[in-house]
């Protein structure tokens, strides 16, 4: 049995595990290696201040590149036993990862592997075709197998109630001038390795909207090309909100979007109402479940397109240091 990883086998995983998302594709997080320990930290350099003033978007997001990690290096065949959150002075560190007991790797673990590179957020109007039964069971599976649960929210008028409170949360956010100037400081014009691509912001937000959209498209949609009326509006949540919560969460999303992607779905990230707690308590209620939520998604079948640019991995990798 393998005792350690090796800077190969960390090289390798984490040119996977960038390709999770994080908000405004900000990417903050970093990797090393640590006495044979592949360790997970939140880059305090790429924090968000209006946007993510709790961290827990940099949380989720880190906890999404640890899902991606996870996989490759069960794909390679050198599966991971991991610890979250295991130094308590150093809260940055979010997982540390050591070899497990050698294996296959699952079909399930190849499948959603396949589906790293092809997953993007597709922030377009969707085709009117409904998802399907089977899809819809799939994606509640892949939470419940994080320890996450999956609200499809069902009927128009519960889809009308998320939708209020996601744009009144949009709206507590616009009034934020320091957030409105975070969201043009993330619009890339030009070719960037971070940010969002004006070009993937999707169209200008019209104010028959009915979920609100960020302010990153600045291109005015075709006559006809509305979005859906009808949307299926997921909600991802957790047992609890401590952050070994928030981080669980984030591999619950991974895997949730990677299963759509496997399923040929695509998905749209509203977080708006988890960014305003007063909002994120009414859609707690709303829901009537126990828990927290941790992301609003608007699933369906989109028209192509691609993932946006990501860092190298020796850009987010550390120096190999030993643990003193």
């Amino acid at each position: 049995m393998q005792t350690a990883y090796t800077i190969e086998q960390l090289r390798a995983a984490v040119a996977d595990a960038v390709r999770a998302p994080s908000l405004h594709n900000s990417q903050p997080w970093r990797f090393r290696l640590r006495d044979g320990g592949i360790e997970v930290s939140i880059d305090p350099a790429r924090r968000l201040p209006a946007t993510d003033p709790s961290g827990w978007g940099a949380r989720l997001a880190c906890g999404a590149a640890l899902f991606n990690l996870r996989l490759s290096l069960a794909v390679a065949g050198i599966p991971a036993q991991v610890r979250l959150r295991p130094y308590p002075a150093d809260p940055d560190v979010v997982a540390r990862l050591v070899p497990d007991q050698p294996r296959r790797p699952t079909p399930t673990e190849q499948s959603l592997h396949g589906a790293i590179s092809l997953r993007f957020s597709n922030r377009a109007p969707f085709w009117p075709d409904p998802v399907p039964a089977d899809a819809r069971w799939r994606l509640g599976e892949a939470a419940q197998a994080e320890g996450a649960w999956l609200e499809l929210v069902i009927g128009t008028s519960a889809v009308a109630m998320v939708a209020e409170i996601a744009r009144s949360a949009n709206r507590v956010l616009e009034r934020d001038p320091g957030y409105r100037a975070e969201v043009v400081e993330w619009i890339r014009s030009e070719p960037a390795d971070d940010g969002i691509p004006a070009a993937a912001g999707g169209p200008q937000s019209e104010p028959h909207d009915l979920l609100p959209q960020r302010a990153f498209g600045t291109r005015h949609r075709a006559p006809g090309r509305d979005f859906e009326p009808e949307p299926l509006v997921a909600v991802l949540g957790s047992p609890s909100d401590a952050t070994a919560d928030q981080i669980a969460a984030g591999q619950a999303l991974q895997r949730v979007l990677l299963t759509a992607t496997d399923a040929g779905l695509s998905v749209s990230m509203l977080s708006q109402p988890i960014e305003v707690p007063g909002a994120r308590e009414q859609l707690r209620l709303a829901l009537g479940r126990y828990g927290t939520p941790q992301m609003v998604m608007r699933i369906g079948y989109g028209q192509p397109g691609g993932p946006t640019p990501r860092r190298s991995p020796g850009e987010v990798i550390d120096l190999v240091v030993s643990q003193p």
